[in-house]
């Protein structure tokens, strides 16, 4: 048998240089989202410091000040701690059911940060149906926490799930109503595509002065489906015990925590991207100054770092929002919370649908 070796040398850079083209597109795909979920740490963290030091600002104390510079490891110390600290299953409780209602919680909300857009062309995915994907995916976390408090073999923490089932349920359609009206006034339900609507008119533009009503009906329903003060029944320490959260210790209790400051966090996130213009803010004249010099790289460079402060900046002003209502306004009780969302938010979210289903089919 005669081997040709000229044959043998022209495939094996074939072959050669399709490993090597797989192993970029693996790098292409992996890479973003380690960058993405980096950031979200290193926003949780931000976002634990930031409520430590307002809230003593708030209640004339001193914050963190020994862990790091300003108290700025706090947060990673505390993480650390719970991290080494026993976990400890309850007897008789369904350990399944336990263990995996933690992390449902943290894996849905992690899970709706691939359709955000921190910039132009920095998103993940940008889906034809963005936003009610961000819906579907929340109404997943309420489940997390009735099998927490089902698994737990404990009638206060079930009490509390089905508490915080009750209340997700409750602001879910008002919020999902909101977000149906913006995308009928953007003629997409896709987040890159709402905000490049918002960006036609600039500043004057956001759908925060074309939807104002939807916006505070957003924002409050937001906020208790982030069981923040004064929305937060299902944890309620004087009535629940810590509600679903009884039982729970070590990192699997530090989970619900963060679970809780990534919806935070992803709920802020989108208030920008469907109210306050996302990315853009056209009255920055440093956007024009490159392009002025006609240094393109420079101006593609600016353009997105510029972008993300912006989307930051916007989202972190809902988080000083959101922080403050929780040092300021005391809890409700359960009936009010309830009679809120369905006999107030609920008739106005539809009312609000209503009116700008009308304005668009009159223009057009």
């Amino acid at each position: 048998m005669i081997i040709d070796m000229t044959e043998i040398k022209t495939i094996t850079p074939f072959y050669g240089s399709e490993f090597l083209k797989e192993v970029y597109e693996l790098i292409q795909i992996f890479v973003p989202i380690f960058i993405l979920i980096l950031g979200i740490t290193i926003g949780v963290l931000v976002i634990v410091w930031l409520e430590r030091e307002i809230s003593a600002g708030i209640q004339q104390r001193i914050g963190p000040e020994y862990a790091g510079p300003l108290g700025i490891l706090q947060a990673l110390a505390d993480g650390t701690k719970l991290l080494f600290k026993e976990d400890i299953l309850p007897y008789r409780g369904d350990a399944r059911l336990f263990s995996v209602g933690p992390a449902i919680a943290v894996i849905s909300t992690l899970l709706s940060y691939l359709i955000i857009p921190f910039g132009y062309h920095l998103v993940l995915s940008d889906l034809s149906i963005g936003v009610f994907l961000w819906i579907a995916i929340s109404s997943i976390a309420p489940i997390g926490l009735l099998m927490s408090g089902y698994g737990s073999n404990n009638k206060y923490s079930f009490l509390g799930g089905l508490r915080a089932a009750a209340q997700s349920i409750s602001y879910e359609i008002p919020l999902t109503l909101c977000v149906l009206s913006i995308s009928l006034l953007s003629n997409s339900s896709s987040t890159v595509d709402i905000i490049e609507a918002q960006s036609k008119y600039g500043f004057w533009g956001w759908n925060l002065w074309r939807q104002p009503i939807g916006f505070i009906v957003f924002l409050i329903s937001s906020l208790a489906e982030c069981e923040r003060l004064p929305f937060d029944l299902p944890e309620a320490e004087e009535e629940l015990v810590a509600g679903y959260q009884t039982e729970y210790s070590g990192i699997k209790y530090g989970l619900f925590f963060v679970a809780s400051y990534l919806n935070l966090l992803v709920s802020s996130l989108f208030v920008t991207v469907l109210y306050l213009g996302g990315w853009n803010f056209s009255i920055l004249p440093i956007l024009f100054i490159p392009e002025f010099f006609e240094i393109n790289k420079i101006s593609g460079v600016l353009e997105m770092i510029i972008g993300i402060f912006i989307t930051l900046v916007k989202a972190y002003l809902f988080l000083f929002i959101s922080i403050t209502t929780r040092w300021t306004l005391p809890r409700l009780r359960m009936d009010q919370l309830l009679n809120l969302g369905w006999k107030f938010l609920l008739p106005i979210s539809l009312g609000n649908l209503l009116l700008t289903t009308s304005f668009q089919l009159v223009s057009l």
